[in-house]
């Protein structure tokens, strides 16, 4: 069992959760949960259509353009976002991991009048389900499979753990029926069930209407932590906040002492422009406020941006089960799209609510990040110490700030690895860095094992520190069930497509001939069985090895993304592709990405998922030229919906994509 002692003693001691706020908490929660579930059997009763599978798992395909909206943005904001995202922007990316936002933006509108139509068309209810009508069977059941591991064993998991971890430091001290609320194994369980709850009962039109509230509220109190953290910044002693700034700043304490809030921030995140330095994260003119980071960076390098980041990106908004699932139960195409347009305009305001306050917490907060680095490293240096057979990588700011612990990991590490290294005594922190590295990749080539990565700073903690640190009795609650709503709405969106996809893609292909009510209930069934699964995965995920729960999360995103954006793409545009390249697709996306994971990890991910990318069109299109089909696919036409396209969504979809180019062009 996971614990965060640091967090939990801090929030216990601020005493920010006070009898009120809990009351408040709890009340806010429930409420809205029962609301969903009212409005979700409410809903689901009358008609076949509507009481059937297409009213558990589709919200009996009625959902408007506002709900659609609101649904799409609280399924996608959570604590991948408040945490990871967060996280990475304290860390060395600052404003550059915004790009997962306003490349999003532009992806809708393109998803919206190109991606839809298309789906819609068919009537599926899922998207395997789209790949038999082109591909076959066995393209359908290749990808409801993989889709399963990795949404079932990633995103649900990583969100079930990044919830617990922010919600769980506010109920330290506190226990219910012996269950100790601060402990991140019970904020697991609390989230999952929570959230399996109305999943279970009312389906996709209980998740749509509780996202409509959560969406909001989610929203207004992101804003109200930033604004709150600004306020922060405005009253810090300039003598701490100087600390902090970015290696190429030129601000000074006196720069300091006369600027407001906002002006301290840029002042400290803004590098000089033109001249660039060597560190760790910090290698560009611009610091933490450029859009653009070099080609060697590891997790965004500017090369990402000219395919490898549109890769997920179409992915998830336009292929993505639990994402695409709102927009296949859109009462129209056009409300559909008007629908995907409005999460665009709310995609464009998210990094000032998730992406700033990250980067706000670090200038505010970097020696209580650096405490919690501390408790998490000194289980891993104990093992070390124990005679461990395992090497350990570590971060450059670890080193900067442990150079005695630093070296000890790297002798550890030399003696196992069996090289001759000598470190010099006035080894920077880079050259030790750079130094290790060396030595894991001929440990590596031994077959020893790695460990646990030793950390500077704990920045998945930002966003709760920030929580923990700002919040005030009497708000407290709110910002907290907002969070814990986005959260639950989330994991909720997951569970239903997940439940979906086993029923309908897997489950109903073996039992072809099930009644309706049988799909609601192998549906329940399945939404159970997965929240389970999550809830005994997600505590482990605390792991700092995995590099932060956001990049955990897009890192395993990429053995499908590629090939299935691939195969869909030819499924769309291509209709005399053979039927086979559907599951072949996927197929060699999944080993060649497998094998660059593996033995090409100094590749960035996104590079990696480019490569997957280019790699599968090639394939694909040289067997189509070889092998055609004689005659086109045709694909089938539903009578469901109305598939008459929206002309104001088209023209407020330029705009999204028009204010999206002006926010690069100020943060380029």
């Amino acid at each position: 069992m996971m614990t965060l002692p640091i967090l939990a003693q801090a929030a216990a001691e601020s005493g920010a959760m006070g009898t009120l706020d809990m009351v408040l908490f709890f009340v806010a929660v429930i409420g809205v949960i029962a609301f969903g579930i009212w409005q979700g059997n409410k809903e689901t009763k009358g008609a076949a259509e509507s009481g059937g599978a297409a009213g558990y798992f589709l919200a009996g395909r009625g959902l408007t353009w506002w709900l659609v909206g609101f649904s799409l943005i609280a399924a996608n904001i959570s604590t991948e976002q408040f945490v990871g995202m967060s996280g990475q922007a304290a860390d060395w990316l600052g404003m550059a991991i915004a790009s997962y936002e306003w490349m999003a933006a532009i992806t809708l509108v393109v998803v919206a009048f190109v991606f839809l139509p298309k789906l819609l068309r068919c009537g599926i209810y899922t998207i395997p389900e789209f790949l038999e009508y082109r591909f076959g069977v066995l393209s359908r059941t290749v990808m409801a499979i993989s889709t399963l591991i990795i949404l079932v064993g990633v995103p649900t998991a990583s969100v079930i753990y990044s919830g617990a971890k922010v919600v769980s430091v506010f109920f330290a001290g506190h226990s219910v029926l012996g269950m100790d609320l601060g402990s991140i194994t019970v904020g697991c369980w609390i989230i999952g069930l929570s959230a399996a709850l109305y999943v279970f009962v009312g389906g996709l039109k209980a998740c749509a209407w509780t996202d409509l509230i959560w969406g909001a509220a989610l929203i207004v109190g992101g804003a109200v932590v930033m604004w709150m953290a600004l306020g922060a910044m405005k009253d810090a002693n300039p003598q701490d906040l100087i600390t902090t700034k970015v290696a190429n700043s030129t601000a000074t304490v006196q720069d300091l002492e006369k600027a407001g809030g906002w002006e301290r921030f840029i002042l400290l995140n803004h590098g000089k422009d033109g001249e660039a330095i060597a560190l760790e994260g910090e290698n560009m003119a611009g610091g933490k406020l450029h859009m653009i980071r070099p080609k060697t960076d590891p997790a965004i390098p500017w090369t990402a941006l000219i395919l490898g980041l549109w890769i997920p990106n179409f992915f998830y908004w336009g292929l993505n089960q639990y994402i695409v699932q709102r927009t296949l139960g859109s009462k129209s195409l056009a409300e559909g799209q008007k629908g995907i347009i409005f999460a665009a305009a709310l995609k464009l305001i998210i990094p000032f609510i998730v992406v700033i306050p990250g980067i706000l917490c670090f200038n505010l907060y970097s020696k209580d990040l650096r405490v919690e680095a501390v408790k998490k490293n000194a289980v891993t240096l104990v093992e070390m110490q124990k005679d461990s057979a395992m090497v350990y990588p570590f971060t450059e700011n670890f080193a900067l700030t442990n150079a005695d612990k630093a070296r000890e990991v790297l002798a550890h590490n030399v003696k196992l690895a069996g090289v001759e290294l000598e470190v010099p005594a006035d080894a920077t922190p880079l050259d030790m860095l750079k130094a290790n590295t060396e030595v894991l990749a001929a440990a590596a080539a031994v077959e020893v094992k790695q460990g646990t990565k030793l950390i500077g700073y704990d920045y998945d903690a930002a966003f709760p520190m920030l929580l923990r640190k700002l919040m005030k009795p009497g708000i407290t609650w709110f910002v907290l069930a907002a969070i814990f709503g986005a959260v639950v709405s989330s994991l909720a969106s997951m569970l239903n497509s997940a439940a979906t996809i086993a029923t309908i893609d897997i489950f109903q292909k073996l039992k072809p001939h099930s009644s309706q009510s049988t799909l609601v209930g192998m549906g329940k069934f399945f939404t159970v069985l997965f929240v389970l699964i999550s809830c005994l995965i997600a505590p482990d995920l605390g792991n700092p090895g995995f590099g932060g729960i956001f990049t955990f999360i897009q890192e395993f995103q990429g053995f499908i993304s590629p090939g299935v954006l691939m195969v869909f793409l030819f499924g769309f545009l291509v209709p005399r592709a053979p039927r086979f390249l559907g599951w072949l697709g996927i197929l060699v996306n999944v080993l060649l990405y497998g094998y660059l994971y593996l033995f090409q990890s100094g590749i960035p991910f996104l590079n990696r998922m480019a490569i997957c990318f280019g790699v599968v069109f090639v394939v694909m299109m040289g067997i189509t030229l070889v092998k055609p089909l004689a005659q086109p696919v045709v694909m089938p036409t539903t009578d469901l919906i109305a598939l008459e396209s929206s002309k104001s969504a088209k023209i407020w979809g330029i705009g999204v994509v028009i204010a999206t180019l002006i926010l690069y062009a100020v943060f380029w």
